[in-house]
């Protein structure tokens, strides 16, 4: 069989084990990115091995599938930096902003000290801490729907802290690259480094701001066939590749800038819809299914095991310690405080994409790269319980 007749079964097994599997965790109340992960472990080495099966063996379209998987990265996150609301942001006032950074300055400091613990070195370890401050609210956002709270002042605050969470990890994820990239220079490197990092997002903001939304109008008007959406993926991708050429930081944060330029634009929603289609077709399902096809849970071992344990409790832990605080700093009750933090749990597509790119850059090895993805699985698992279980005695009159 030719490598092209390999690639095409082998996209059409990812997308069709994604988009069923996916089915399957929404039917059960779940989000369809908890059954996408589990599909791709049942496919990756942990049970099935797809891509060293004898039908693509001695091929390499294993490894193409998890390029376009990266690419896949990098429209999602553009998709997030789109659906900021910089404004709502901003109105979400004090409450919020206390909870995204205590939501990410709890986990950093736990998940840092127990990887120490364990004996990682200090690098891995703050990468680690890195990871567990990553959020997904879209699962919380789901549940409170359920039980009438989404528009409770507990509610308001989550989304708003979602997004400055958002915010925080890519901006600390680019800080880290980028010194650690120079970690064996001198002070003068790295000043250098910091310089560029700078200029890159002063003039990403500067176009985003003036140039991109003027483009993205006339561009609008000429008789292009999907001329704006061609400006878009192209604006992304030069994004992503002058994040890590200029700047020296992630690409996934020019993709994230990309975004927040373009929710800018009167064309925004049609640029939405777009990209949704992009992106959710074809690019994340290869991105989800390749994080499974990548870990393998069988390295763990007896410690690896126990190490994920450690890992699951602090990483539910410091988001409720954390966001908790931040929410009763910010004037919330001891009850509404628990709510935030149990609200913020569950990890997602963010903290998957800081442990994809800890695993590429040899910042974390399989075995760690697997307890993340495990990490995932458990938060994202356990969140609507305890939801349910802090709402119970609610009291429907206290929606705003």
């Amino acid at each position: 069989m030719s490598a092209t007749l390999q690639l095409l079964l082998l996209l059409g097994v990812i997308i069709f084990a994604a988009k069923s599997a996916g089915l399957v965790s929404t039917r059960l109340g779940q989000p369809a990115v908890l059954g996408e992960l589990l599909a791709g472990l049942v496919l990756g080495p942990t049970v099935l091995d797809l891509l060293h099966a004898p039908i693509f063996a001695g091929s390499h379209v294993g490894d193409l599938v998890l390029e376009l998987g990266e690419l896949g990265v990098i429209f999602l996150m553009f998709v997030a930096g789109l659906e900021v609301d910089l404004e709502g942001m901003l109105r979400s006032g004090m409450v919020a902003t206390l909870v995204g950074v205590m939501g990410v300055v709890a986990p950093l400091i736990l998940g840092a000290a127990t990887a120490l613990a364990f004996g990682f070195p200090f690098l891995t370890s703050v990468f680690i801490g890195l990871v567990l401050t990553a959020t997904s609210v879209s699962i919380s956002a789901q549940t409170l729907l359920e039980l009438g709270m989404l528009r409770s002042k507990e509610g308001l605050a989550l989304l708003g802290a979602a997004v400055i969470d958002d915010i925080l990890v890519i901006l600390a994820l680019s800080i880290f690259v980028a010194l650690t990239g120079e970690a064996n220079a001198g002070v003068a490197s790295l000043v250098t480094v910091v310089l560029r990092m700078g200029v890159f997002l002063a003039l990403a903001i500067l176009l985003g701001t003036k140039l991109i939304p003027w483009l993205t109008q006339r561009i609008g008007e000429l008789p292009i066939s999907e001329g704006v959406m061609a400006f878009v993926v192209l604006v992304t991708l030069l994004y992503a590749w002058s994040a890590e050429v200029v700047g020296e930081i992630a690409a996934i944060t020019g993709a994230f800038l990309a975004g927040l330029s373009f929710a800018r634009t009167a064309l925004r929603h049609e640029i939405e819809r777009g990209m949704h289609t992009l992106t959710y077709t074809f690019f994340v399902p290869l991105f989800l299914i390749g994080i499974g096809l990548k870990a393998n849970a069988r390295t763990l071992g007896a410690e690896g095991w126990l190490f994920a344990t450690a890992i699951i409790v602090v990483a539910i832990l410091g988001k409720v310690i954390g966001c908790g605080l931040g929410a009763r700093a910010g004037g919330f009750d001891a009850r509404a405080s628990l709510r935030v933090g149990v609200g913020m749990i569950s990890r997602g597509e963010v903290g998957l994409i800081v442990a994809a790119l800890g695993l590429s850059s040899g910042l974390i090895g399989d075995n760690v790269y697997a307890t993340m993805i495990v990490m995932v699985l458990a938060t994202t698992l356990v969140t609507p319980v305890f939801l349910r279980w802090v709402f119970r005695r609610t009291d429907p009159s206290r929606e705003t």
